[in-house]
């Protein structure tokens, strides 16, 4: 899959995300590498879990108006990785995220909370 065709489904991605969510991350931005800088390039064995994307701020739970500016918030998204976990065909896609889906009543309540 070419970059500009992830970085699409990246924007669609977050565009389609209840208001609650995007809301959380509004001042967050999104930037898509194609695998972390110190990634091994052949990884093997039971500990090879590729790094998917990343948070790189101070999570809100933990913001306060007298903390000094640290800069922005953003995520990376490492595309490479992603793909190799990606399914094949939309069907299988929408099969797979299944589960992710119905707990989004639970996440919901736990940003609320936090």
């Amino acid at each position: 899959m070419k970059r500009e065709h992830f970085v699409r489904i990246v924007e669609a991605a977050l565009d389609s995300l209840p208001g609650e969510f995007r809301r959380c991350i509004s001042n967050v931005a999104v930037l898509v590498e194609d695998v972390p800088p110190n990634q091994p390039s052949t990884q093997s064995g039971p500990q090879a879990q590729p790094l998917l994307g990343l948070f790189h701020g101070v999570p809100r739970t933990k913001k306060s108006t007298f903390n000094l500016p640290t800069g922005p918030d953003y995520i990376v998204l490492y595309r490479k990785n992603i793909k190799r976990f990606a399914p094949a065909t939309p069907k299988s896609a929408n099969k797979s995220a299944g589960p992710w889906f119905r707990n989004w009543a639970t996440i919901s309540e736990w940003m609320r909370a936090n």
